[in-house]
């Protein structure tokens, strides 16, 4: 598609001196020349000097930081134009709904009745299927995987060899974007990127992992999930980190190797936790946790010893206040 085909479909508004052929929305460091990406915080700015981005939708106070080789598309929200161009990159769960009526074989592979499968899906030796899964167009699955009843993969997943996803769970479906009209309307985003789960990863029943804005989301090897788990867009989870039921990691949170997230952890989104960092149950991460510490309470979540002196503290003075209570209920009591 043409970037003037684009611009008009979508009803962008903006002007423009090279009309090329437009291949995909990208991040600013994998764009390549024919891709378009986008800056709605200006922290991002640092990258334009390096990305090879065709053009860039930005705000007109920002543009003369544009290199000369990308174009500027100057419009008002930059983040609200990158969502409607989204709308012309969607990739549909079937491409043609009827070729998942038509029989598919796979070699060594255990598929049990009541499976659903899309076009051009590879299924690696010894993996199992039970009843009722769906798989969609272009996902891709190792060998010696398990995939429990109800699991649904949406398109272009990866699974690598010796994954096991138990009953009930989405991998790949739509993260939670929108942007935001003048009026307060929301228009969605859509997600165009993958999820990709590498070897020996183990997910619990009913846990949704959401498929990236572009790129993709990571699993990395060994990463065990508990039940109930909400992963967003464009996360990575470091090498064999362990994920307790009910935790919900916001978008693009970033990981090192064997973190412990606890029971209904929550994390802010664009954050980062260092590796080897262990995160106590109902905490609440709004910062960056830097590696081998170990972080509880509530809200938010203070290193460990901290929060173990804070306790204390409410504790001690909590019983000097029932004590000065009690003595003045006495004192009261005796004078009348």
């Amino acid at each position: 598609m043409k970037l003037s085909e684009l611009l008009s479909a979508y009803s962008i508004e903006t002007e423009f001196s090279n009309d090329f052929e437009v291949h995909a929305l990208a991040e600013l460091d994998k764009a390549t020349p024919n891709d378009i990406s986008y800056i709605d915080q200006t922290r991002y700015l640092k990258l334009l000097k390096d990305s090879q981005a065709g053009a860039v939708f930005i705000r007109k106070k920002e543009s003369s930081k544009v290199p000369k080789h990308m174009q500027a598309l100057i419009v008002d929200n930059p983040h609200l134009a990158f969502a409607k161009a989204s709308h012309a990159f969607k990739i549909p769960f079937f491409k043609n709904p009827e070729s998942v009526n038509e029989p598919k074989h796979f070699e060594k592979v255990t598929i049990m009745p009541n499976v659903v499968i899309g076009e051009s899906v590879e299924i690696g030796e010894n993996s199992l299927i039970y009843p009722g899964v769906v798989i969609a167009d272009g996902v891709k699955i190792g060998k010696n995987c398990v995939l429990y009843p109800r699991v649904i993969l949406y398109q272009n997943t990866i699974l690598e060899d010796n994954v096991t996803i138990h009953a009930g769970s989405v991998i790949g479906g739509d993260g939670f974007g929108y942007a935001h009209t003048a009026l307060g309307e929301h228009v969605k985003i859509e997600h165009v990127g993958i999820v990709r789960i590498q070897k020996n990863v183990e997910i619990g029943a009913n846990t949704a992992i959401d498929r990236a804005v572009f790129g993709e989301t990571l699993i990395k090897e060994g990463v065990k999930i508990d039940n109930l788990v909400q992963i967003g867009h464009n996360c990575v989870l470091g090498e064999h980190s362990i994920v307790v039921s009910q935790v919900g990691l916001s978008g693009s949170t970033t990981t090192g190797r064997n973190v412990v997230f606890g029971g209904q952890v929550g994390i802010g989104g664009h954050l980062h936790v260092g590796e080897f960092t262990q995160i106590g149950g109902k905490s609440a991460v709004g910062k960056d946790l830097p590696p081998n510490t170990n972080f509880a309470g509530a809200i938010p979540a203070m290193e460990i010893h901290e929060w173990h002196h804070f306790l204390a503290y409410l504790r001690t003075n909590f019983r000097k206040q029932q004590k000065t209570s009690l003595l003045q209920k006495a004192k009261g009591f005796f004078k009348s």
